[in-house]
């Protein structure tokens, strides 16, 4: 059969299906794109999957020597006609590009590979970078996978305290970072760290490093050889290291092998739709793990151009960019669409977009009103997609030749089984029948799958049972296999007998046009167990009244019924968010019941102070 692949249609004749809280499914109608889907027929494309045929379109290490993750994303596309192929665009805040072809990049990591083994860091040891998105940033985790260390990235915007936690659980011995950062964040913590032994600084003029217990990166690098021979990789050996925080206790390493390289790989062709030729401009922040699997591994996998900008979200500026830089794929988060949502779609419409061909989302559920919005901004919707930090890549998504169910997250991926169970002590009962909530599960296998929690055996084996690998996150799936998720465990609100999940209740008022965000806890009650808290942050033109609360009371009511509903709600200016675009409901919590807030190290700040670099 046919199928076409240009505009996409809301409630078109005879639209059928599961949908959220009343939005019809978007399908595809129109004319053809210019290219069509990579995965074109879900159905056969999960029959005829194997993860060797993913294998085969990678190269692995010339002579059988393995497979390591930075020959495929640079080093196989360094020779004959894609050496001069534009492989990096690194945008800075100050207005200047800088280009690197896959040649280019092939020899400047291997000059930081030989900059490592000048230190005398071997297979194995730990690189840290703490950065913004520098092009030494990309430089630096590229030379650290060609050199068999293991890749860790921080945020740039993390305290000291969160910084030493992660430097010391991983045993750093390198750093990344720049002159401004360690003079304010590092050199105070230098004598808690007795395992970091070198600091790579990158100077923020040009001028030459002379910081007592550093080493300055240009000079290093001047003098690297830019030949280097990757050593045997087995594809189990360590790779990267990402932290991610935990409900209690301290940070979480999630510890990812060379391995994963083919799950970014075929991920970003089938989820992201990447195809030769695409610029593609990934948003996020290497300190985020997709900043990683898809800011750097999954494009130049796919020897594709990627886009990296070095400044903070800016409507204009992020309109301009995919206007100058013809951006064809874009992948982003749910707050930044929001927030873009907030300035309205005509804002958009001043700019030429036309050059987008796929959009996607990904950090946090997608509420049915921004894919829709998509649209009437871009004329094309946004796909949701689910993955977490210790699955390494994309495993339910939208994918672009499937009808979206807005709200929904997709469905799995080829090779990715996914399931909803729950599971006791004793068993684990896998939930056959469709729409009823449990716990989002995947059996093991997949390449991207974390290894390790690093240094925490009993807290990583906790998270399987059975073989299937138990996410916490709350979910159904519906009668046509979309996955539809609900909450964290630790989020559920029980309220007059009744578990509900925060994302219906939000994605209903973020439906209302005075609505940018919002955010839904239970507040304990001593008569229904919990009541239902939410709070909002208003788009600009609105203001705060009694009238707007009673109205935002009275949607919930209709919507979702009386015990559903929330009873109270609370205006804000902005919502507490990770810099990954997730809002941070159990701070609401903590802050709303006069609680210690816990770790607060990934905060994303409404007006961060401007800092040198």
């Amino acid at each position: 059969m046919e199928r076409n692949f240009d505009r996409f249609e809301v409630n078109p004749p005879g639209a059928t299906g599961a949908v959220a809280a009343g939005w019809p499914p978007i399908t595809k109608t129109g004319r053809h794109a210019p290219v069509a889907p990579n995965l074109l027929d879900y159905e056969t494309s999960r029959a005829t999957f194997s993860w060797e045929a993913a294998r085969a379109e990678l190269d692995g290490l010339p002579g059988g020597r393995g497979l390591n993750i930075a020959h495929e994303a640079v080093d196989r596309h360094a020779t004959g006609a894609r050496a001069s192929r534009l492989a990096l665009r690194c945008l800075a805040k100050a207005g200047v590009t800088r280009d690197f072809t896959y040649a280019e990049l092939r020899d400047l990591t291997n000059r930081f590979a030989n900059v490592l083994a000048q230190l005398g860091i071997g297979k194995g040891d730990r690189v840290y970078a703490l950065a913004p998105r520098l092009p030494e940033l990309y430089l630096a985790a590229l030379g650290t996978l060609k050199h068999r260390a293991v890749f860790c990235p921080l945020f740039s915007a993390f305290g000291p305290e969160p910084i030493r936690t992660r430097l010391a659980l991983g045993d750093a011995r390198v750093l990344l970072t720049t002159t401004g950062l360690y003079q304010r964040k590092i050199a105070p913590l230098r004598a808690m760290l007795p395992a970091l032994e070198h600091v790579l600084l990158i100077a923020s003029d040009g001028a030459p490093v002379a910081v007592e217990g550093t080493h300055d990166l240009r000079q290093l690098m001047a003098v690297a050889s830019d030949r280097y021979q990757i050593g045997p990789t087995d594809p189990e050996d360590p790779a990267l290291l990402h932290f991610t925080s935990g409900t209690t206790g301290t940070p979480k390493g999630a510890l990812h092998v060379h391995q994963a390289v083919v799950a970014h790989h075929i991920t970003g062709k089938l989820a992201l739709d990447l195809h030769p030729g695409d610029v593609f401009w990934c948003t996020a922040d290497p300190g985020w793990v997709t900043g990683t699997s898809y800011g750097i591994i999954a494009p130049l996998t796919n020897g594709i151009t990627t886009i990296t900008d070095e400044a903070d979200f800016d409507l204009e500026r992020w309109y301009g960019i995919v206007q100058q830089q013809r951006v064809t794929v874009w992948y982003t988060a749910p707050t930044a669409i929001r927030m873009m949502m907030k300035a309205g779609a005509a804002a958009a419409r001043g700019y030429d977009l036309s050059s987008l061909r796929f959009l996607a989302s990904v950090g946090e559920p997608l509420n049915p009103e921004a894919v829709v919005w998509g649209e009437e901004a871009f004329g094309l919707p946004f796909h949701d997609n689910w993955w977490q930090t210790e699955t390494g890549g994309i495993m339910i998504a939208n994918f672009p030749a499937m009808d979206i169910r807005p709200g929904s997250m997709g469905r799995p991926l080829p090779g990715i089984d996914a399931v909803i169970a729950r599971r006791s002590d004793s068993a684990v009962e896998i939930i056959a029948e469709p729409n009823v909530e449990g716990e989002l599960a995947l059996r093991v296998g997949w390449p991207s799958m974390f290894r390790a929690y690093w240094g925490e055996r009993e807290r990583y084996d906790r998270c399987f049972s059975d073989g299937y690998y138990f996410t916490g996150d709350l979910a159904r799936r519906d009668a046509d296999g979309y996955f539809w998720f609900i909450g964290r465990a630790d989020d559920l609100i029980q309220t007059s007998g009744h578990l509900v999940g925060p994302f219906e209740i939000e994605s209903v008022l973020l439906e209302h046009p005075a609505v940018a965000e919002a955010a839904v806890i239970g507040k304990p009650d001593p008569v229904i167990h919990e009541v239902v808290k939410a709070f909002v942050a208003l788009k600009d033109g609105f203001v705060e009244s009694e009238a707007l609360r009673r109205e935002l009371l009275g949607l919930g009511r209709s919507r979702l019924g009386a015990v559903i509903a929330p009873k109270e709600i609370d205006f804000l200016p902005d919502l507490p968010r990770t810099r990954s675009g997730k809002i941070m409901r159990r701070l609401l919590k903590a802050r709303e019941l006069g609680l210690p807030e816990g770790d607060i190290s990934t905060l994303e700040q409404t007006a961060p102070p401007q800092e040198a670099p």
